[in-house]
Parts: C-alpha cells; sequence; structure tokens
C-alpha cells in the first residue's frame, strides 16, 4: 500500500499535500479507497466555503456504501477536482487508481497552517492502519 512520505494524514483516512506555505491538495487515502471499493460519484458542495478542521466537506459514494469526507485543516476550498465529475472526460474512479495523484478532490487555502502540524506523518498513519 502507497503512503507518500510528503504527505500528511488524518485518522478519518483523508491526506493532505502543502503546496506553498497556505496551499493545500486533499484527498483520500489508498487505504480509504480500497475499503471503499469502487468510488461511484464524488460531492463536494462546499466550493467557494469556509471549512473548519474535522466538518465534514463532502460525500464519497462507492458501490455499497457512502462516505463523508473531513477536513483535516481548516480553510477555504478554492476548487474541486474536475476530473471527478461522472459527466467529464475522467470520472470518479480516478479515486481508486490514482488516490494521491489525479484522483485529489479538493484544492484549500489553509487558514490556520498551525494544525498542518497535528497530522499524522506517513509513519504513523501506517500504525494507525495495521
Amino acid at each position: 500500500m502507497a503512503l507518500p512520505a510528503n504527505l500528511k494524514y488524518t485518522e478519518d483516512h483523508e491526506w493532505l499535500r502543502l503546496e506553498g506555505s497556505d496551499e493545500a491538495y486533499i484527498g483520500i487515502t489508498d487505504f480509504a479507497q480500497g475499503e471503499l471499493g469502487d468510488i461511484v460519484y464524488v460531492e463536494v458542495d462546499t466550493e467557494g466555503e469556509s471549512v473548519e478542521k474535522g466538518e465534514v466537506f463532502g460525500t464519497v459514494e462507492a458501490v455499497k456504501t457512502t462516505a463523508d469526507l473531513f477536513m483535516p485543516v481548516s480553510g477555504e476550498i478554492l476548487e474541486f477536482n474536475s476530473k471527478l465529475s461522472a459527466d467529464g472526460d475522467d470520472e470518479p474512479a480516478l479515486v481508486n487508481s490514482d488516490p494521491y495523484g489525479d484522483g485529489w478532490i479538493v484544492k484549500i487555502k489553509i487558514t490556520n497552517p498551525s494544525e498542518v502540524e497535528e497530522l499524522m506523518d506517513a509513519a504513523a498513519y501506517e500504525a494507525v492502519i495495521s
């Protein structure tokens, strides 16, 4: 199972990749997508909104279940990954096939940078899932 060292992780199985000092990409981990199974729909209706750490910012729907997406840090949702749109050229299955690359879910502007330090590194997350 892939756990890139350059990412930060949450106990809710989201990852965060910093881009500069105050922007980040967020997605779900390889472990999470494996547990969910084939993802058929990703919904984020919080684009343009500020969301606090721990709040739900969207959902991921798999064939057999739906899971909430929790914000790893407080921030403003700048962009939803349009490649995940079911009516686009790509599809929500990118979350399964490339969870740390093209399967990212949202881009955010971080409003409380100190919260990033509270997230787990790859080794700590690996201990949670094993």
